[in-house]
């Protein structure tokens, strides 16, 4: 291949060989003629009394150029492939034939809760509840010995378990690869859970929004044969002199004018109902209904209000706004047949694009929420899907039309504005009615763009939340906040890690919670353990707030209301943070 320029070669060997005997594995780049710059490898070997009695050197030279870029094209294939391993979000593992994985993705480390070294040489079925946990390793046997594909190269949806004990759904697509002529399978696993709750909302949506074409055009359709026979039925009653068939017009025309207030009902539902939008300060027309209020409700059930000072104004129907609170307040007062206390609040609330993007039908944006919360029987799980549906009711024959929520939710919704409720058995409700802040009431808030937030910080934060979903979502939100986060699932399992773990300075806690403990009973435990720790509890109810800030104390705990966007949490946590001294430091903030 032509000349070798040496001069490399011989300074090493004049440098070298005189002191010792042997060179091996020596690398140098050599210009070799027409072939041009080759790594070589170098071992060389000094031979003394040669043949003419000077020593020899014996020199062997492996041109290893093109091993060398074929190592480099592997390695960067490698970081390339690290690399998209790295930003994918999916969880990417490989298991052998009998089911022992090999690798394990970042993906699937923040997908099920494991870290890699937790599951590499363990079998896949662990992240897979029954029945498939038991029938994984039969699928594995049944293809390889008969190779029918049932999932590789199809996928399937099915559920998978987290670490914490909690099933998703996921979408499973599986393939097969070689790995040093060793038959392997790589799985592939996308979580369907947000995919799964907005299909479900959405069919809810829509759901709501066919039965309110329905109700809107029998309610259309029914209020002009009303008309009619309204207005029949004046004519008799003006033109009749016979008590007998005057009360006969009368009692008809009862009957036909509480027709027309149940066809408002679901006009009011279906989103068809005139409206007549005007600017409301909300505040003054509670207190002006409280004296209706009480009437209505009885003195059997205590009425209490926060309203917040600093309310902005709203664009809305006075006249519906005046109703849904009456429907929510009756429907609060039949949730409490003993007695009880209704509590009546208002507040600014901004409604971010994580809130939105979780939810169907919701604009980000400013809005003035209206709570009513009773400390009532609660409502199940089940029946909560369909408290807005009209004709829907728990309060059996004779105990109401079904149609108060349904109007409340129409109101909201053609008011460009939002209905949410929060409930559990034994717990009472919360209705929070969103209807949007006046534009020209919203002052710009400073930092208020997401890019913005500059209250972060380095702490521990222990979160407790036992809806799965929500936990995730704090769990990345306080990441994104650049704080260190630990979680559990519930109040006893919460208490455990707290004892154990003396870095934790702040424990943010859902309220309502099963198992025993609610959100106060981990504040109370937490602050007895440590002081100094800093309470945050999360709630979308009103209730209990303060007779459990008379039994703890004032600087027991803060409380930030649901829903709450990135900027409450991350100034809500600076301000508890940053406080110098909980036992001086006063009265908390509002929770509104």
């Amino acid at each position: 291949g032509g000349q070798w320029d040496v001069p490399q070669l011989r300074d090493l060997l004049e440098a070298v060989l005189p002191e010792k005997t042997t060179v091996d594995g020596f690398d140098l780049s050599l210009r070799a003629g027409n072939l041009g710059q080759r790594d070589m490898v170098l071992n060389a070997r000094r031979i003394e009394g040669g043949p003419e009695g000077q020593d020899q050197i014996l020199l062997a030279l492996e041109d290893v150029t093109d091993r060398k870029r074929a190592e480099a094209s592997i390695h960067d294939r490698e970081a390339r492939l690290s690399a998209i391993l790295n930003a994918v979000p999916e969880a990417i593992l490989t298991i052998d034939q009998k089911g022992i994985i090999g690798n394990f993705s970042p993906g699937a480390e923040s997908l099920f809760g494991y870290r890699a070294e937790e599951m590499i040489g363990k079998n896949v079925k662990m992240l897979m509840p029954e029945p498939e946990h038991n029938k994984h390793d039969g699928y594995l046997r049944h293809y390889v010995e008969t190779g029918e594909k049932k999932i590789i190269g199809n996928g399937r949806e099915m559920d998978a378990l987290r670490k914490d004990g909690t099933r998703m759904p996921i979408r499973l697509t599986v393939s097969e690869l070689d790995l040093d002529g060793v038959p392997h399978y790589l799985g592939i696993m996308h979580d369907l859970t947000t995919e799964k709750r907005r299909q479900a909302e959405l069919q809810r949506a829509q759901k709501m929004e066919a039965v309110g074409q329905l109700t809107g055009g029998l309610a259309h359709d029914f209020n002009n044969l009303l008309t009619v026979i309204i207005g029949n039925l004046e004519l008799l009653e003006m033109r009749s002199d016979d008590p007998k068939l005057l009360n006969l017009v009368r009692q008809a025309l009862e009957a036909s004018n509480l027709g027309a207030a149940l066809t408002g009902h679901l006009l009011a539902f279906s989103k068809s109902q005139p409206l007549a939008p005007e600017r409301v300060a909300l505040n003054k027309l509670v207190k002006i209904m409280l004296p209706i209020l009480e009437r209505t409700i009885g003195e059997q059930i205590k009425i209490e209000t926060r309203l917040a000072d600093d309310l902005v104004a709203t664009m809305a129907d006075q006249g519906q706004i005046e109703s849904a609170i009456l429907n929510l307040a009756i429907n609060a007062r039949d949730a409490m047949p003993d007695g009880g206390t209704m509590s009546i609040e208002t507040r600014n609330v901004t409604l971010d694009a994580d809130y939105a993007a979780s939810v169907v039908d919701v604009k980000p944006g400013d809005y003035i929420c209206l709570s009513v919360t009773d400390t009532g029987v609660g409502i199940a799980a089940d029946i909560k899907q369909r408290v807005f549906e009209p004709f829907f009711t728990t309060k059996g024959p004779g105990g109401g039309s079904g149609l108060g929520l349904s109007m409340v939710y129409g109101f909201a919704k053609q008011s460009g504005g939002h209905i949410e409720l929060y409930s559990e058995v034994g717990q009472g409700t919360t209705v929070n009615l969103f209807l949007p802040a006046r534009a020209d009431a919203v002052a710009k808030k400073p930092g208020a763009d997401l890019e913005k937030i500059s209250e972060v910080g380095n702490e521990t934060i222990l979160v407790v939340e036992d809806d799965a979903n929500v936990r995730r979502l704090t769990v990345t939100r306080l990441e994104e906040l650049k704080y260190n986060v630990i979680a559990a699932s519930n109040g006893s399992e919460a208490m455990k890690i707290f004892k154990n773990r003396k870095d934790i300075d702040l424990v943010l806690s859902d309220v309502v919670m099963p198992g025993g403990m609610s959100g106060f009973d981990v504040a109370k435990e937490a602050r007895a353990l440590r002081p100094d720790v800093r309470i945050l509890l999360s709630t979308g109810y009103a209730k209990g707030i303060e007779a459990h800030r008379e039994k703890m104390g004032e600087p027991a705990f803060t409380v930030l209301r649901k829903p709450y966007g990135l900027q409450e949490l991350a100034k809500a946590l600076r301000e508890l943070l940053d406080r110098k001294d909980d036992s001086s430091s006063g009265a908390n903030p509002p929770s509104d």
